[in-house]
C-alpha cells in the first residue's frame, strides 16, 4: 500500500504557507494543505495568506521542494459570511496547484437544511471555474455531525465538484466504523483526515478539546484503521493532528515528523517506518 501524505495546517498551526512547505519537505511529506482563508482565531499567522507576495514565496517553496499543494481551508457555511468572500482563496489555491477545498457548516439552527444546501451549492459553483472540488466535513461538534447528514446534503446539492471529507476522529466520536464509508459514492471521497484518539465517552467539550489540542498519533489510540487500506489503498491521507503539548515539547517540525512516522507504520508497515525515521 502506498498513500501520498499531506501535512495539514492544523498539525503545525501558526506557520506561514512557505514555512509549512519547507517543513513538509524536510520531514518527508508529499503534499501540503494550506489555510488560505483565516478564521480570525488566535495563533493564525499575522499575514494575508492570499497576498501576492506570500503566493510568490509559496510557489517558490513548492518549486524548490517538489511538493504539491493538495487542498486549502477553511470555507465555512455560516450566516453572515458571503461565499463570494472565498474567491481570493480559490484563486490563490488554484495558482498554487490545489485541487481540493475543505468546507464545514457552523449554523446554529437545527431546521436550516435548505440554507446549508443552497450555500454549499453556491460554494461549489464558485469553486468550479478554478478546478476545485469542495469537500464537506462533519466535525462532531459542528452543525453537521454525522456522515449520514453530509450524505443527505450532497444528495440534494448534486454538484459535480462536491465531496465529503471524512476525519477518522469524527467517525470515532460517532462510534462509526470506517468500513461504513463503503456505501459512499467513491467519487465523493477525495482524501481522508487521519489521526487517532482514546476510546472514551466524550462530552461535547471533550470533543472540542481533543480535536483542537490533543489528537493522538495513528496507532497510539483506539481507532481501527484497517478499512482505509481495504477501501482506499492509494488515497491521499492528510495528517491533521494538532497536539498543543507535543508541539511545545518537540517543536512543530519534529511533531510533524512523528506524525508521519506513526502514519506510515500503521498504513505501510515497518519498511516505510524505518525509511521515514531515518530522516
Amino acid at each position: 500500500m502506498s498513500h501520498p501524505y499531506a501535512l495539514s495546517y492544523l498539525t503545525v498551526p501558526g506557520v506561514t504557507p512557505p514555512e509549512q512547505t519547507y517543513m513538509a519537505a524536510r520531514t518527508g511529506y508529499d503534499l501540503v494543505s494550506y489555510r488560505l482563508f483565516h478564521l480570525g482565531v488566535a495563533g493564525e499567522p499575522d499575514i494575508n495568506p492570499t497576498d501576492p507576495q506570500i503566493i510568490r514565496e509559496t510557489k517558490r517553496a513548492l518549486a524548490e521542494t517538489g511538493l504539491k499543494c493538495f487542498d486549502i481551508e477553511l470555507m465555512r457555511i455560516l450566516r453572515g459570511l458571503d461565499p463570494r468572500d472565498f474567491l481570493p482563496a480559490f484563486e490563490a489555491g488554484a495558482e498554487l496547484g490545489a485541487s481540493q477545498v475543505i468546507c464545514s457548516a457552523w449554523t446554529d439552527v437545527r431546521n436550516d437544511r435548505k440554507f446549508i444546501v443552497e450555500t454549499f451549492a453556491e460554494i461549489c459553483d464558485l469553486a468550479a471555474p478554478f478546478g476545485l472540488s469542495v469537500n464537506l466535513e462533519f466535525p462532531a461538534f459542528s452543525r453537521l455531525t454525522t456522515l449520514e447528514e453530509v450524505i443527505d446534503i450532497l444528495e440534494r446539492t448534486g454538484r459535480r465538484n462536491q465531496g465529503v471529507l471524512v476525519d477518522t476522529l469524527y467517525m470515532h466520536f460517532n462510534k462509526a466504523p470506517l468500513l461504513a464509508l463503503e456505501r459512499v459514492p467513491p467519487e465523493w471521497i477525495n482524501f481522508l483526515h487521519i489521526c487517532d484518539a482514546d476510546d472514551l465517552a466524550y462530552t461535547r467539550d471533550a470533543m472540542i478539546q481533543t480535536a483542537r489540542d490533543a489528537r493522538l498519533y495513528p496507532g497510539e489510540g483506539a481507532i481501527d484503521f484497517w478499512a482505509v487500506n481495504y477501501l482506499f489503498p492509494d488515497l491521499p491521507l492528510s495528517i491533521e493532528l494538532p497536539h498543543a503539548k507535543r508541539i511545545a515539547e518537540f517543536g512543530p517540525e519534529q511533531h510533524a515528523l512523528n506524525c508521519l512516522i506513526a502514519a506510515k507504520s500503521v498504513f505501510e508497515g515497518e519498511d516505510a517506518l524505518q525509511s521515514t525515521a531515518a530522516r
